[in-house]
Formats: structure tokens, sequence, C-alpha cells
């Protein structure tokens, strides 16, 4: 027997942003000191996510739940509500053999290392020795107290109807 249903998804525009909600925003990331770290206009391009999902850090997230659209605020997160707190065991030492030949290492370079699962971390490299090279495995702003400019451009849901 075949299913002649047919599946429509519906997008509804909301006027603020709620828990599952896909939202369009426009940002500015500064430090503590005001330099700025990421910015969406300079990029030219809003970023989207869906509000609750885990996609973003988790200050950045709440800060834009219960927005409307059109609305602009600034908040400043602590590192526990951003990238977490400095964990010094989050380096490694890796051996420079292990680089390509002729590659020239230079501390704060990028380092993609693989795990034994296969994912792909990002890290940093911070020190050189003889043989060796110190990786740090921290996100960059680990440790940093982060202020953020947001702007709510757009919210929408989505439903499936039959």
């Amino acid at each position: 027997m075949t299913d002649n249903t047919n599946t429509e998804t519906q997008t509804t525009t909301l006027t603020t942003a709620t828990h599952g909600a896909t939202v369009t925003v426009h940002y500015r990331g500064t430090l503590e000191d005001g330099t700025e770290f990421d910015n969406s206009h300079t990029r030219g391009a809003p970023i989207e996510f869906v509000v609750g999902s885990g996609q973003m850090i988790a200050g950045f997230n709440n800060a834009v739940d219960g927005m409307s659209v059109g609305d602009t605020k600034t908040v400043t997160l602590s590192p526990d509500e951003a990238y977490g707190e400095v964990n010094p065991e989050a380096r490694t030492t890796f051996p420079k053999s292990g680089f390509p030949d002729g590659l020239e290492l230079t501390e704060g370079m990028p380092v993609p290392l693989r795990t034994p699962d296969g994912r792909t971390l990002m890290g940093h490299l911070v020190e050189q020795q003889e043989e060796t090279v110190t990786i740090d495995l921290n996100h960059p702003l680990a440790g940093q107290t982060l202020q953020f400019e947001i702007e709510l451009v757009q919210a929408t849901t989505t439903s499936s109807t039959t």
C-alpha cells in the first residue's frame, strides 16, 4: 500500500524569540578591554540558530530567548556562560615529526588533532621544545568575560501539516 499523504512545511513568523524558534541575529562580540573578536556585520551575514538547541554558548542563547524582533541588547557573559574557564589539563605534547616536512611551526598557529574516535579538535601551538610542541586545546576565548551586542533580525517556527 502506498501512502499518498502530502506533507507540507509551514513557516510562521514570530515577534519574539522563544525556545525552539529559528532565529537570525546580527551581533558584535568584544573582550573586556573593548577588542572586537567577531562581528556579523563585518562578515556581511547574520547567523541563524535554533533557540535552546545547544548550537550557541549558553549565555548568548539565553540573551536571545525572549527578545523581540528588531530589538538590540548588550550582554556581558562570564566565562561560565561563554567558553568556560581555562583548563590547565587541556594541553598536550605532540612530536614535531608528526607535522609535514617544511611546515613552519609558530606559536599561536592553529593545530587540528584527531581523537581516537575520529573527532577533530582544534588547538593552538603554545610552546616549542627541541623535539616536541605543546598544544593548548582550550577554546581561544576560554577564561574571558565577553560582551555581545545582539540584534534580533528574525524569528520563525516551522511545522509540518498533512
